[in-house]
């Protein structure tokens, strides 16, 4: 057992509790509040006042897919040779030792969505996972927790100059219509098989949208531009689809057509530079802007594009430009596991969740606060005055 005293705690689920106490048992927590009494045998984690929340998540990054240090040879994250690549999966690219996840480790982020590129139509699935472990069976939170999909310039700028559709953002939809049409005719068929007791051979290729088809997973949309935004909103709503509007740039332009569509928001990386024409309206203004107008916002750093471990200084801009300090907070822990569909294990810290949480000497937004603890299912996965204890 692991118990904490003496924080100032961040329930992200209700009160802050001012001089607080959590007891995590057997990877999960046991109780939270400010009359938590100790077990004799539980290992002690005195806060001494610091800021406690849950472990922090980061809702949309490629860690151990576009490792750092390593170029090309570390580089899994976008298959350039079709534009339809749904089968695909993040599980099967992810290194956990990319040495980012000891500097997410090391900014209080204990889970992340992680996947394929944008340089695709559909670029495969997306996982959610823990940033503490060595094999990433263990690691998995989600999997698959999301179908990657892009639209506006990359998979233009990919494959226009390969000579190869799509070249345009008329022929990008049109075949994601036709790749999902082809979807649900192979939804159909297998559902008639089924109710007929009749035999029914397995496509690779298109089995993996069932999950999409069937609710369990959103669309998770590479979207920039306000006129890319609305399109895979019209698309999504074709289908059907759940969905996810990834980076969102210029949502601060249409704050009311998202707030309608009912489709939250991952904003970011704002923390680079405006190094292509669909980016040229990023600013930090726009999670406070779509926050206020009924959106649900999480923050992104995309990492390796911002890298992983400012996520909170991320939020802590997004808070100064309008986003608040308690939203700035829910954008990197509580709403982010909504959006990503793991709310039931992680995002706020309540009994029955896991034992995943960040103890700081402050604030976390603030440049010059430290993380002193970052605790994952109740195991200490970084302190600030030793190396990171390691997990087989």
């Amino acid at each position: 057992m692991l118990y904490v005293k003496n924080g100032r705690i961040f329930t992200m689920a209700g009160p802050v509790w001012e001089n607080g106490q959590v007891l995590i048992e057997n990877g999960k927590i046991r109780e939270v509040g400010e009359r938590v009494a100790c077990p004799k045998n539980a290992q002690v984690i005195d806060a001494k006042g610091g800021w406690v929340l849950p472990g922090l998540i980061e809702a949309h990054c490629h860690i151990g897919i576009t490792e750092e240090k390593k170029g090309f040879e570390g580089d899994d994250c976008n298959e350039v040779n079709q534009p339809l690549t749904p089968y695909l999966k993040a599980l099967d690219a992810v290194n956990p030792m990319d040495s980012a996840f000891h500097n997410a480790l090391s900014a209080g982020i204990t889970t992340v969505m992680a996947g394929p590129g944008s340089s695709n139509i559909v670029g495969g699935q997306f996982l959610a996972m823990k940033t503490y472990g060595r094999v990433i069976d263990r690691m998995v939170v989600k999997e698959p927790a999301a179908m990657k999909a892009a639209f506006g310039e990359n998979p233009k700028t990919n494959y226009s100059g390969q000579g190869k559709m799509p070249s345009t953002r008329m022929s990008a939809g049109a075949m994601l219509r036709q790749e999902l049409a082809r979807a649900k005719n192979y939804q159909a068929r297998k559902e008639k098989a089924a109710q007929n007791g009749e035999s029914f051979e397995t496509d690779f290729q298109l089995e993996c949208w069932l999950p999409v088809l069937e609710g369990k997973i959103p669309l998770k949309a590479h979207v920039h531009r306000a006129d890319d935004i609305l399109t895979a909103i019209r698309i999504a709503k074709e289908w059907g689809l759940g969905l996810t509007l990834d980076h969102c740039t210029e949502g601060h332009l249409i704050a009311g057509e998202i707030q309608e569509s009912g489709f939250p928001a991952i904003v970011g990386p704002t923390l680079s530079s405006r190094n292509k024409i669909e980016v040229q309206n990023m600013d930090f203004k726009t999670p406070g802007i779509l926050q206020k107008a009924g959106v649900l916002v999480a923050i992104t750093t995309d990492h390796p594009v911002t890298r992983i471990q400012y996520l909170p200084i991320c939020a802590g801009f997004a808070a100064k430009e309008g986003l608040g300090v308690d939203h700035a907070l829910e954008a990197i822990t509580c709403n982010p596991a909504r959006i990503c569909g793991i709310e039931d294990r992680v995002g706020t810290l309540e009994p029955g969740k896991d034992g995943d949480l960040a103890i700081f000497d402050g604030n976390p937004m603030e440049v010059f606060t430290q993380t002193l603890y970052t605790i994952v299912e109740g195991q200490i996965a970084y302190r600030q005055d030793e190396q990171a204890e390691e997990k087989g």
